[in-house]
């Protein structure tokens, strides 16, 4: 019957033509099944992208640019072309005392650099380079527990994805990289 719901498990989009509706118009009828100009999409069900995973990549704090930062790094994952920029500023004790953070990445970057921005001010260089190895080492399974850093263990789901690792460990080595610079100007 004309007008009726797909069911959940396939979803069927009319192909953009000559004298089709464009794509943003695509038909979702039930009937359209026999036509031979459709496009059939499976509804992607990954335990990676679950509710937590999109709740923190929805909520990444730190966001923007300092005006003064001490150091600023870059990092880009070869694999997905993730991408997170750090750039902060150290205290005289060397812990961070402002941090900011451009994320343009995937779902899981994203969700790092949230854990990431919203625990990385008052540490050391040390304690955010003991949490990028940890985090490494968890994720490759070099080790079972999880590291020391709040949340962390939401990423347990992406262990046996090894193509993901890269851009979870982006904020993680971004920020080491820039408290360790920060420190020792120069």
């Amino acid at each position: 019957m004309r007008g009726s719901r797909p069911s959940p498990s396939t979803i069927r989009l009319r192909s953009a033509s000559a004298d089709g509706p464009p794509p943003h118009e695509a038909s979702l009828h039930r009937e359209d099944v026999s036509r031979p100009d459709l496009t059939y999409i499976r509804p992607v069900a990954s335990p990676l992208y679950n509710r937590d995973i999109l709740r923190l990549a929805a909520s990444i704090p730190h966001l923007g640019r300092l005006e003064q930062p001490q150091a600023r790094v870059e990092r880009t994952s070869p694999v997905c072309g993730s991408r997170v920029a750090v750039e902060l500023v150290v205290d005289e004790d060397g812990r961070v005392a402002e941090i900011a953070q451009d994320v343009k990445a995937c779902a899981l970057g994203q969700a790092s650099a949230s854990l990431m921005g919203a625990h990385a001010p008052g540490r050391t260089v040390e304690e955010l380079q003991k949490a990028r190895d940890g985090l490494a080492a968890y994720l490759a399974g070099a080790r079972d527990d999880v590291p020391e850093w709040p949340g962390l263990s939401v990423f347990e789901v992406a262990r046996s994805y090894p193509a993901r690792h890269a851009s979870i460990l982006l904020a993680f080595e971004a920020v080491a990289q820039a408290a360790a610079q920060a420190r020792t100007p120069g």
